[in-house]
């Protein structure tokens, strides 16, 4: 411990304990609305017809760079403060932990997606399914034809979903007179029509193992996020400078929400998993609150200077740090614009504009990290 480190507890601060209690409402409020504008915008006929499609796509681009900011100014920054502090044993200053903790992390995260991606790809081709190895859903054909009329109904189902997905986009850029998508020959009328009797029938496994697959992933988003939303709530509960923080927190928490909301808007799920986006809205709105209610109810106890809450709070920020990172890299960046045939092809324009929006995402999250 250095000699000239202050590692007293003095007390946390005990004055407006009435907007300390209104902030876990008001943050509630806030947080919601960030998560879920996008979610239930996507599934509302009038909103999504009066809310022009590029508005959504621009969420999504923003929030791939708030995400990947959040993974490194406000999680991995505090935890390399919060491991390196004075009151800290010496030792912890003999290597960079909060570093290797976040390395750990990220292949952690990736041999678990690799793991379960090769069981579940394994299990789509013995039923005869092609696989998009990038992750942009079920390719619209069988690897050898189907070979039963349960399989038959399935692909036609798949037809039918892409079919629509064609029809909205060229409907909402062209008007009335979008040209109808072209499909193979091979795909019938008749495997179409049996497509539209299958849509009210059980989901088929293959859907479900594509389902999975995006449930798992937005749920180690969300596992990253929602620790460093306790954390925050937590530290805002008590801390001396609670007003600036306050009003800080408030943006953070909305474009935070944003984020991870427009991750959930875009989820293709089959309808028995319809509920999944809604739930992570509502858990990622209430995690900063009750963060906020636990801090008050510990105020008078509670020391965010001690040694255990540096080290509990370095190691969960630099083990969400690297779940962030990946996520954002990878399943967001890499997804989006290195594997996404749309916007490989898609005019430099385009392409301008959605990179303006993660910076613009990543610029103003990064500008929070001066204050909170």
């Amino acid at each position: 411990m250095s000699d000239s480190a202050d590692c007293t507890f003095t007390g946390n601060a005990n004055t407006k304990t009435g907007l300390r209690i209104a902030s876990i409402f008001i943050i509630m409020a806030t947080s919601m609305s960030g998560a879920l504008f996008p979610v239930l915008a996507r599934r509302n006929k009038y909103l999504r017809a009066n809310i022009p499609q590029p508005v959504f796509e621009t969420a999504k681009y923003f929030g791939s760079g708030v995400i990947i900011a959040t993974a490194l100014i406000h999680l991995l920054g505090p935890a390399i403060e919060e491991l390196g502090s004075p009151c800290l044993d010496p030792a912890w200053q003999d290597y960079p932990y909060p570093l290797g903790i976040c390395l750990v992390s990220i292949f952690g995260i990736f041999i678990t997606e690799l793991v379960a991606f090769r069981w579940g790809t394994s299990r789509l081709a013995r039923l005869g399914i092609v696989h998009d190895a990038h992750g942009h859903g079920l390719a619209s054909h069988a690897a050898h034809g189907p070979e039963t009329d349960h399989e038959q109904q399935h692909v036609a189902e798949i037809l039918r979903d892409e079919e629509k997905q064609h029809r909205d986009t060229d409907s909402s850029m062209h008007g009335s007179g979008g040209h109808r998508p072209h499909f193979p020959e091979a795909h019938s009328d008749k495997e179409l029509e049996s497509g539209r009797r299958a849509q009210h029938q059980d989901t088929p496994n293959t859907l479900g193992d594509s389902a999975t697959a995006q449930i798992i992933g937005i749920a180690i988003l969300e596992f990253g996020v929602l620790l460093h939303s306790v954390l925050i709530g937590l530290t805002l509960a008590v801390d001396q400078q609670f007003t600036v923080l306050f009003v800080v927190l408030i943006f953070h928490q909305t474009f935070e929400g944003l984020g991870v909301g427009s991750r959930l808007a875009f989820m293709r799920l089959p309808a028995k998993y319809d509920y999944v986006p809604v739930v992570g809205g509502l858990l990622y709105g209430i995690t900063t609150p009750i963060g906020i209610a636990v801090g008050l109810g510990v105020r008078t106890t509670y020391n965010p200077n001690s040694n255990t809450a540096n080290i509990v709070s370095g190691i969960l920020d630099s083990f969400s740090s690297g779940i962030l990172l990946y996520t954002g890299l990878v399943e967001l960046i890499a997804h989006e614009f290195l594997f996404n045939a749309d916007m490989l092809h898609a005019s430099n324009g385009k392409l301008a504009y959605a990179l303006g929006c993660m910076i613009a995402g990543a610029g103003i999250m990064a500008l929070l990290g001066r204050w909170a």
